[in-house]
């Protein structure tokens, strides 16, 4: 009885929290994530209300239970690798800094996206020598680039236009990093990269992948009440850089 109301609150709660990130219009269908969890939690509750848990090939249940086990304790492991790059603060007189894209809409940058350019303006402010490279093609869902939406705002905070390049080719995190290599040595060049705290280990192993050599991240925030779906995605995200290099 009990098993059957936790799983079925999970399940209420998944939806709801799925609906809650879809409603934020990223551009990501992430979300859908949250609703396969509710249809999970559904089922498992089903088998706790008709007392289906336990029954048939015992073989069967002990290797259900083996997967899950494997399948949690990665999910631990790589959560932990996420979670090592929220304190990244980057180091001073860099040579460049990146910027990496993310949704912009006609009245200006998303919230993930203006923390990321608000944490650059405060570095940039601080070490005027840097050059940023603003790096954001233009989605389908967007009125402009990124990167030109992130140059726009930037200016707006101070920022020298002469000291901002743009990179607006790029549709994903590793092309943010491959196409805004073009601009700079990366063997030699020092580099930090700005993007939220969730997405740090996850940008500076791409990077470090593509030839990077002297690299730091600067974690700017994100919004607390999306770090469920921010963090699980980059589990996800990690599984794939690592499976198709």
């Amino acid at each position: 009885m009990i098993g059957q109301i936790i799983f079925f609150l999970i399940s209420i709660g998944s939806i709801l929290y799925g609906v809650l990130v879809m409603s934020i219009g990223s551009g990501s269908r992430f979300y859908l994530f949250w609703y396969v969890l509710a249809l999970f939690s559904l089922g498992l509750a089903a088998l706790c209300r008709f007392h289906l848990w336990g029954r048939g090939p015992r073989a069967v249940w002990i290797a259900a239970g083996a997967v899950f086990a494997a399948g949690l304790i990665c999910f631990c492991l790589l959560l932990r690798l996420i979670l090592s790059g929220y304190g990244e603060t980057g180091k001073k007189d860099l040579d460049y800094l990146i910027v990496l894209g993310a949704q912009v809409f006609a009245e200006g940058p998303s919230v993930s996206l203006q923390y990321r350019l608000d944490a650059a303006v405060d570095y940039l402010n601080e070490n005027e020598d840097t050059v940023c490279i603003v790096s954001g093609g233009q989605g389908k869902n967007e009125p402009i680039s990124e990167a030109e939406g992130m140059r726009r705002y930037l200016i707006g905070k101070g920022i020298d236009a002469a000291r901002i390049l743009p990179e607006d080719r790029s549709t994903s995190t590793l092309e943010n990093i491959r196409f805004s290599a073009g601009l700079f040595d990366a063997e030699k060049d020092s580099v930090g990269i700005v993007t939220n705290d969730f997405h740090i280990y996850r940008a500076l192993m791409i990077a470090r992948r593509e030839g990077y050599k002297d690299l730091c991240g600067i974690a700017a925030k994100s919004n607390p009440l999306f770090t469920p779906n921010n963090v699980v995605r980059e589990v996800f995200g990690l599984v794939k850089d690592t499976l198709i290099k």
